[in-house]
Formats: structure tokens, sequence, C-alpha cells
């Protein structure tokens, strides 16, 4: 699965630091999804989306090989 988290963070201009606190995470967490080494949760996941105001699935996109 691959995903834009790092995009749209930036986007709005947040820190790792800020997405974490306001995920209810480390920053660490959001360090290892960004670089795709931690897939989120479902529940993570739909809370970086709310924060990030983007839809869950323009965050996280799954890959052919995800589906086997």
């Amino acid at each position: 699965m691959e995903n834009v988290v790092k995009k749209y963070r930036e986007r709005l201009s947040f820190t790792q630091e800020q997405l974490a606190n306001l995920t209810g995470v480390s920053r660490q967490s959001i360090i290892s999804i960004e670089k795709g080494h931690y897939i989120p949760t479902t529940v993570l996941a739909l809370k970086i989306s709310v924060v990030l105001k983007v839809r869950i699935e323009e965050l996280f996109i799954l890959n052919d090989e995800d589906w086997k």
C-alpha cells in the first residue's frame, strides 16, 4: 500500500510532531507511516484523513499486490 500522507501534511504546513499530537500517536509513528514501513489501523487512518481534510482513499492507495 502506498500513501501520500507527507504530501497532504506539508500542504497544510503541519510538522510530523503536530500531526502526531492531533492524531494521538508518536512522531515516530507518523515517520513510519510516511515512509511506508507501518500501515496504520483503520481508526488511525481515519483520524489522519480527518485532520488532513482529505478522503482516506486519497491518502492510502492499494497496489495490485495488496489484492493478492
